[in-house]
């Protein structure tokens, strides 16, 4: 909505562009549209029960017989074991045992079929939950849960994503919900880039300095508030709140004993980090292990790379669980697609969309089980045939979103998600 009491002068219209102008030199931070300060009536209620997504996204496209769904002894089943679980009758590779533990908490979905085997397409697909057009862009799993969940006055970032590299930053995974929602990205695992007070100054002189800030911001804001400089306003004020809260991202602060037992490489404290962001308040976190892509070599890199995951996500379940957070987070952990049940000469698997598995756990969803199931080789979807945006309904509805519901933005109503697909019953709790 806009403001009426500025005159819309070509004076005042260059006034405004300078200030924005030398606010974005000073401060890097985008302008959000006129839907970054809207929201639907229905999530302030929805933002007080705190409710959380934990998304791991396995880059490059992690092999489900490998991992969720082992074939062993079939012409496609590769040199590894299925091992049973906590879960009687549920079992998943080898790779796994320390996850094969958490079995209870954990819910596989063995009939996904995405049909689409190109990265980059099949990562939008599973994170927006709908097929990448020319005509549109569509907001993140994570941009969508910090604009409905997170708390408007939160000192940190509804979205983060945790990288295995990376300088950090700001990405523009939010589209028409604006940068407000945009994920903050952690490279590396490192906190937000100059989150840190200039050691030079003492915090007696920063506070009169945004003493002074504040004061010409309510002046300029009596004469020419607009939303877009409400965004502004909002950026600076959520800047200086986080400021407050580095230590949040500070993962030596964790007891060493966790670290020992999420593991001393890189996903051990990356998903160390996200028990202290989902605990400290954060709405949505992801964290990304890479990368899969293995058309060489398959086998060996999964031997190394799962055998990572597992000790570190199953350390971090069994955390949540006894936390007692598991019942106000829901756990995602997806890929953009599977990999080929067909071994190829490289002793590789090639890129596999018809038949592969996601996870899911904690709030809102069933656990202690599979859902779905592929044929005896795991080249087709047998039973219970899912797609990305069925499953991006029912993230949404686990936590309690209602995803047929539409975002106002700037008077125009924008579906949540996609208006011809639906959550998956079955998956609910």
């Amino acid at each position: 909505m806009r403001c009426t009491y500025a005159c819309h002068s070509s004076e005042h219209l260059l006034a405004r562009r300078r200030f924005l102008g030398q606010l974005a030199v000073g401060s890097g931070v985008i302008v959000g549209g006129l839907g970054a300060l809207t929201r639907p009536a229905t999530a302030e209620q929805l933002a007080n029960k705190q409710k959380r997504i934990l998304c791991f996204n396995m880059h490059g496209g992690l092999s489900q017989l490998e991992s969720w769904d082992p074939k062993p002894g079939t012409d496609t089943g590769g040199p590894f074991r299925a091992i049973p679980t906590s879960v009687p009758g549920v079992h998943i590779s080898e790779l796994l045992p320390h996850v094969a533990q958490q079995m209870q908490h954990l819910m596989i979905v063995r009939g996904v079929n995405t049909k689409e085997d190109d990265h980059g397409k099949g990562a939008y697909m599973m994170t927006t939950g709908r097929r990448q057009t020319p005509a549109a862009d569509y907001p993140s799993l994570g941009a969508v849960t910090a604009k409905a969940l997170a708390p408007q006055d939160s000192a940190v970032p509804g979205h983060i994503r945790i990288t295995p590299g990376g300088g950090g930053g700001r990405s523009e995974d939010a589209a028409y919900l604006g940068p407000r929602f945009a994920s903050v990205v952690l490279g590396n695992g490192n906190p937000p880039a100059n989150s840190a007070r200039d050691a030079a100054l003492t915090p007696a002189a920063d506070e009169q300095r945004n003493l002074l800030r504040r004061h010409a911001d309510d002046r300029f804001l009596s004469r020419r508030r607009t939303a877009q400089t409400d965004a502004y306003t909002y950026s600076y004020e959520q800047a200086q709140r986080l400021m407050g809260e580095r230590d949040l991202f500070d993962v030596s602060k964790e007891p060493p004993q966790d670290l020992e037992r999420y593991g001393t490489y890189d996903l051990g404290r990356h998903c160390l980090l996200a028990r202290r962001l989902l605990s400290g308040g954060a709405t949505f976190v992801q964290v990304s292990h890479s990368n899969y892509d293995t058309h060489n070599e398959n086998f060996d890199f999964h031997l190394e790379q799962v055998g990572e995951f597992d000790r570190s996500f199953a350390a971090l379940v069994a955390d949540l669980a006894d936390r007692g957070m598991l019942d106000s987070t829901l756990i995602v952990v997806l890929s953009e697609f599977g990999r080929t049940p067909r071994i190829n000469h490289f002793y590789g698997r090639d890129h596999w969309s018809a038949a592969w598995s996601v996870l899911v756990a904690g709030c809102g969803v069933q656990h202690g089980g599979a859902f779905g199931k592929t044929n005896a080789n795991g080249t087709e979807v047998a039973e219970h045939q899912v797609d990305h945006a069925q499953l991006f309904h029912t993230y949404l509805t686990a936590v309690g979103l209602d995803p047929t519901d539409s975002f106002d933005i700037g008077g125009r109503p924008m579906p949540v998600a996609d208006p011809a697909s639906s959550a998956i019953k079955e998956l609910l709790a």
